[in-house]
């Protein structure tokens, strides 16, 4: 079984009010931290990232990494510039990292990686050290930066997983 993605209908565009929140998030930073920048209270900035996974087609409730992924590879954000150069990973690390800009449900990450459950974390923690990544969505920040994860790589990915 295949798990679930994101959809590949076509995305609404942003207003110019959920870009500078969706820019936050590609920036890294939580919803409260966004609203503690932008003084927006934080329930209107959990609405507005409501509305952006809704206008990016992204699964109800799913996590940080993968609505930054949708950000970056469908070009509503400014993509990230590298500051350092990409480490080398491997095969298997370059899997698991698509599967985190690509599903939530550790379940959903560790059958995309083609991981056992019990061995997600230990994986997803050398990934984070070898990358130097304090949390997942920051992984997936400098992995765009890197040119590791663009469009082409991430439909790859999701049209190997069907077969």
């Amino acid at each position: 079984m295949t798990p679930p993605v994101t959809t590949s209908a076509p995305t609404t565009p942003l207003t110019p009010t959920l870009q500078r929140v969706a820019q936050h998030l590609a920036n890294g930073l939580a919803p409260q931290e966004i609203a503690t920048q932008t003084g927006l209270s934080a329930v209107t900035v959990r609405q507005y990232v409501r509305d952006i996974r809704e206008s990016l087609h992204c699964p109800p409730r799913c996590k940080p990494p993968v609505i930054v992924h949708r950000l970056f590879a469908l070009q509503q954000v400014a993509s990230p510039t590298a500051d350092r150069p990409a480490p080398g990973l491997g095969s298997d690390q370059l899997l698991l990292l698509k599967a985190v800009a690509e599903h939530s449900d550790a379940r959903d990450i560790a059958v995309a990686a083609k991981l056992a459950p019990a061995d997600l974390r230990a994986a997803l923690d050398q990934l984070l050290a070898d990358t130097g990544a304090q949390d997942t969505t920051q992984l997936v920040i400098l992995a765009h930066g890197w040119n590791l994860l663009t469009a082409a790589q991430a439909h790859a990915t999701r049209s190997g997983a069907s077969q």
